[in-house]
């Protein structure tokens, strides 16, 4: 029984894992993107790649959820509409029942007595402090998952969180109050009393709150990350984020009611565990949907091994690719080679082929062009660059840490010659020149997949 599962299971992950016929129907073909998606999820989460990071946003959430409240409602009292917040956060905490109406009630008493305005410079910006770093800790999470090159830059970092404090609150509430303004329209009124507008408008109030829930997740996911997210991808993401939230909330609210043993066993620490647990699967819920649309939108991350390093071979290959392809753009006046869509190739993870491409940035052989600076062209003439250029750029050791090795002198002088007469060979053909050369059908050097 266990040979015929594991079996199955081989068949499946090959399926999955190569590449699909060219004649595969499409029903076929979207079936298989689906499961491909679900198995690089899985696996991830398996792994711990996400369970962790739900983790640790947990524990900074418990740090500084008052404070960032505080901002929050300080600044809604300022325009006088914090009371339509209060459904939203109420909304937050009923899937733990009693206890979470417990919870929001403190909650709501500790922000309503905490004055910011008497808090200080010094306490002030600690309350700032802690809550940009909740906002940080949410992007670095995100940038994991899209694999973004880094961080932003820190007045980025300063303007965007400032923005997502302050802005994102009154946005919130400027929609609501829209929203419930236009129910008093004597137009809309008039429009509801026909029928089936008045039935369809009850069952869209009845799915409000999910739709915000799903808008939320998609601006969340457009927007938080250091990389350019697809707005289909984010939508993706956000749907299944929403769908999985509210059906999550129902089963959670059915724990809680029927966990009353709980209470027996855990005492006054009932409420604190149960709010635990349900930061934690909100964050995770978070960034399963955020990957979701991560390999939407990145299917060529998708492969059979988790941690694909980049060998010798791959990286040579990859380097002649970007090469070949950057200078056919150049010597035909075409558009840039786009670094997006080299980074697309299939079964390739783009992390590899940007570490190739970054290689080649810093041996000064292709430069970063256009207004985003996301196009690439080579650096000089392409008769000026070598295969032996492209060559030692990628094969060189950036931290010269071989010549601490204590090898012997034949062993030495043996690399030295093999790296010299490479080298020779090389230098006898141009980038211009294999670059001119006709295509091949069976290889493709200059094709970005």
């Amino acid at each position: 029984m266990f040979e015929f599962i594991n079996t199955q299971k081989i068949r499946l992950e090959n399926w999955l894992l190569s590449e699909l016929s060219d004649g595969a129907a499409p029903l076929q073909a979207t079936l298989w993107r689906l499961l491909r998606i679900c198995y690089a999820v899985g696996r991830d989460i398996a792994l711990g790649k996400l369970t962790l990071r739900a983790m640790g946003l947990v524990y900074t959430t418990i740090l500084s959820v008052v404070p960032l409240l505080a901002l929050t409602f300080s600044l809604l009292k300022t325009f006088n509409v914090q009371a339509r917040f209060e459904p939203m956060l109420r909304q937050f905490f009923e899937p733990m029942g009693e206890k979470g109406m417990e919870i929001h009630q403190n909650v709501l008493q500790f922000v309503e007595n905490m004055n910011v305005g008497v808090l200080g410079a010094i306490g002030l910006a600690v309350l700032f402090y802690t809550v940009m770093s909740l906002i940080h800790k949410i992007e670095e999470a995100l940038n994991m998952i899209w694999y973004a090159p880094g961080p932003r830059s820190m007045a980025r970092r300063f303007s965007n969180y400032l923005s997502a404090i302050f802005l994102g609150p009154l946005v919130m509430m400027l929609a609501v109050s829209l929203t419930a303004a236009s129910r008093h329209l004597p137009f809309v009124n008039s429009l509801l009393s026909i029928e089936p507008f008045g039935t369809l408008f009850l069952l869209l109030a009845k799915l409000t709150p999910f739709f915000a829930i799903i808008l939320g997740f998609f601006f969340f996911y457009l927007l938080m990350p250091n990389a350019r997210v697809r707005p289909l991808s984010a939508l993706m993401g956000a749907l299944v984020a929403g769908v999985v939230w509210q059906l999550m909330s129902l089963a959670f609210t059915s724990f809680v009611v029927s966990s009353t043993r709980y209470d027996a066993v855990y005492s006054g620490f009932a409420v604190g565990i149960v709010l635990l647990i349900w930061l934690y699967l909100n964050w995770l819920i978070l960034l399963i949907g955020s990957s979701i649309a991560f390999y939407f939108q990145h299917g060529n991350y998708i492969t059979r091994h988790h941690n694909v390093e980049l060998s010798p071979e791959l990286s040579e290959q990859l380097a002649l690719k970007v090469m070949v392809a950057a200078a056919r753009a150049y010597e035909n006046n075409q558009t840039p080679l786009s670094q997006n869509d080299i980074e697309s190739i299939p079964f390739i993870p783009g992390i590899l082929t940007r570490k190739v491409i970054d290689r080649l940035i810093e041996a000064r052989l292709l430069l970063l062009v256009g207004e985003d600076s996301e196009h690439l062209a080579p650096a000089r003439s392409t008769d000026r660059i070598s295969l032996a250029d492209i060559y030692r750029a990628v094969r060189a050791d950036q931290y010269d840490l071989h010549r601490h090795l204590q090898v012997s002198d034949a062993v030495r002088q043996c690399s030295e010659n093999l790296n010299q007469s490479l080298y020779q060979e090389l230098e006898k053909t141009s980038l211009r020149r294999l670059s001119e050369q006709k295509r091949s059908d069976s290889a493709e050097c200059d094709s970005v997949g």
